[in-house]
């Protein structure tokens, strides 16, 4: 079954790249969007700068937590939504009964079908229903129980204003030079909802936002991107910030403000990326449905087809932009598209070979170099830090290191797992002997708050357990120990690469290349398991995921007999 399901990853990188590159426009559009309405105060007033700070700020406070936007964000878009209702029923007037009719769908299929460009306006239609995602991608400070109650209010509200807006430009009251949003604002009021409209959208980016991160994280725990630096600025761990994403995104929407310098210009880029995160999301939510409720498998096939059909028509339509604008995000896309794919390609690699090693295997080799006199002594402590949450199993490259290499003989192994638990605070150990006073496994939960004191706390670890008895606490270097000095640790942090003689295809290396740029901007491996670098050797380990290489040698100087 999971090999036949291995399709599914494709829809979901495409997913994850589209929205990241969505993540590069939405604040950009919104802000400019909103801040643009000074134009209608004085259109001497220079927009571009303004809008620069207010993106420069919004990524700048991501990185002391995003507390004072989330309590903003109930009281400030209560009132907005409540204005976009008000201005809806006060511009709506006599014009009622004719914007009824627009809940005909037969309008909107005549639109496609008799109208010259009918089918490339639905691009334009589209531009108004994208901002969902900015929500529901947020679940970390929204909540999936506010979002499901706030669709109905929301979607009401939205209607009713459009409605106004429909109203006036059918009466013929849009200003000159001024959008449709503005012109239904006295121009008294205009500085007012400037700015008001304008931390509705902070507010709005900053969900986006938050939810790049979240996409990110879930990456990282799946194994689809590098491990990177995820900081918790609250207690809750939904609300976390990354601070390569983040910069990434500011100097991105930085791009995009520059390039196109007016929001009506990145309208024409706006819609394409996300029409397909909302194909791609529809199809991984109905293959979840179908496989969860099997019974309904045929109703779900049915909602789902419908969506489909739906979006890609929108998509079609959006195809339009493409030569317009539409082409940045799509680059962007693409980019990071292929950066996903090909990270995966390389992990997929390296699942090729096997990971763990047999504990069995491994004590009788610690118990032959520990009693071998003429292997000198590396350190009193040699502590592994390891992926593998199993006292009976040990990482492969950490049986490389220890013994296919000078073998490494120490007076304590120590074999490390670190665990990020879901509490923010609090830490917790296990150990498990594997060769009693000789090597231990230790198992070592973490808050996801709690700063990683690997050092501190192995050595804290140690020292319980000399007081306990179980271990002697001295050092294995005489002329240290007769001085009582504290016993000396050691930590070795291992890298794998792939080994030289591997014969990689173009399409292979060109993944292990994407790997290793990728894995470069990431964590280094000590700072991975949050170890201080001035203690820590890191190492790098030969891996072979394909066939080796084979040569042929001959031996020029072989004596050969002569009559």
């Amino acid at each position: 079954k999971k090999k036949k399901m291995k399709w599914i990853i494709y829809p979901a990188l495409i997913g994850c790249a589209t929205l990241m590159a969505d993540g590069f426009l939405t604040p950009a559009i919104s802000i400019s969007s909103a801040v643009e309405g000074l134009k209608n105060i004085n259109p001497n007033i220079p927009v571009l700068p303004i809008v620069v700070g207010i993106v420069i700020a919004l990524f700048f406070i991501q990185q002391f937590g995003t507390q004072l936007i989330g309590k903003a964000f109930g009281p400030v878009m209560v009132i907005w939504f409540i204005l976009l209702a008000a201005l809806g029923i006060m511009n709506i007037g006599d014009q009622l009964p004719t914007l009824l009719k627009a809940f005909n769908p037969m309008y909107a299929v005549h639109l496609i079908t008799d109208s010259e460009r009918g089918f490339w306006i639905l691009g334009s239609v589209f531009l108004c229903t994208t901002g969902a995602e900015a929500l529901y991608s947020d679940l970390g400070h929204c909540g999936k129980k506010n979002i499901r109650f706030s669709w109905g209010i929301v979607g009401v509200v939205l209607i009713i204003h459009y409605f106004g807006q429909a109203a006036i430009c059918l009466r013929g009251e849009v200003r000159p030079n001024t959008s449709v949003f503005y012109s239904m604002i006295n121009v008294e009021y205009l500085p007012y909802v400037v700015v008001l409209a304008t931390i509705a959208t902070v507010i709005a980016s900053q969900a986006l936002i938050t939810g790049v991160f979240t996409l990110i994280n879930e990456a990282i725990k799946l194994k689809l991107w590098t491990n990177m630096k995820v900081k918790f600025p609250t207690n809750h761990k939904g609300q976390i910030y990354i601070p390569f994403i983040n910069y990434l995104l500011m100097f991105g929407c930085l791009g995009v403000v520059f390039y196109f310098r007016e929001s009506s210009a990145m309208e024409h880029a706006y819609g394409l990326a996300i029409t397909i995160n909302m194909v791609m999301t529809s199809i991984l939510l109905g293959l979840l449905l179908t496989k969860k409720y099997p019974t309904f498998r045929y109703f779900y096939i049915g909602i789902i087809g419908v969506l489909l059909f739906v979006e890609t028509l929108f998509l079609a339509s959006s195809l339009g932009k493409f030569k317009d604008g539409g082409f940045v995000t799509f680059g962007i896309a693409l980019l990071l598209f292929i950066l996903l794919y090909h990270y995966y390609k390389a992990k997929e690699l390296r699942k090729s070979i096997s990971e763990y090693i047999s504990m069995k295997k491994v004590i009788p080799l610690l118990n032959a170099v520990s009693s071998d006199t003429t292997i000198p002594y590396e350190s009193t402590n040699l502590v592994y830090p390891i992926r593998s949450g199993d006292a009976t199993k040990l990482d492969a490259t950490v049986y490389y290191s220890l013994f296919k290499k000078k073998p490494r003989k120490a007076g304590v192994y120590w074999f490390l797992h670190i665990v990020d638990t879901t509490e923010p605070w609090g830490v917790h150990y296990a150990v498990e002997p594997i060769i009693e006073g000789k090597c231990y496994f230790v198992s070592l939960s973490m808050g996801f708050k709690e700063e990683h004191r690997i050092e501190y706390m192995m050595k804290k670890i140690q020292h319980k357990m000399v007081l306990k008895g179980e271990l002697n606490g001295k050092s294995v270097f005489p002329a240290i120990a007769a001085h009582d000095f504290e016993a000396d640790f050691k930590f070795i942090v291992l890298n794998s690469r792939v080994a030289s003689d591997n014969q990689l295809t173009a399409r292979q290396m060109f993944s292990v290349k994407v790997y290793r740029f990728i894995k470069s901007i990431g964590l280094s491996a000590a700072e991975d398991f949050g170890l201080d670098k001035t203690n820590v050797t890191e190492e790098f380990i030969p891996i072979n995921v394909t066939k080796r290489v084979r040569t042929h040698l001959i031996d020029d100087g072989a004596v050969t007999d002569t009559p």
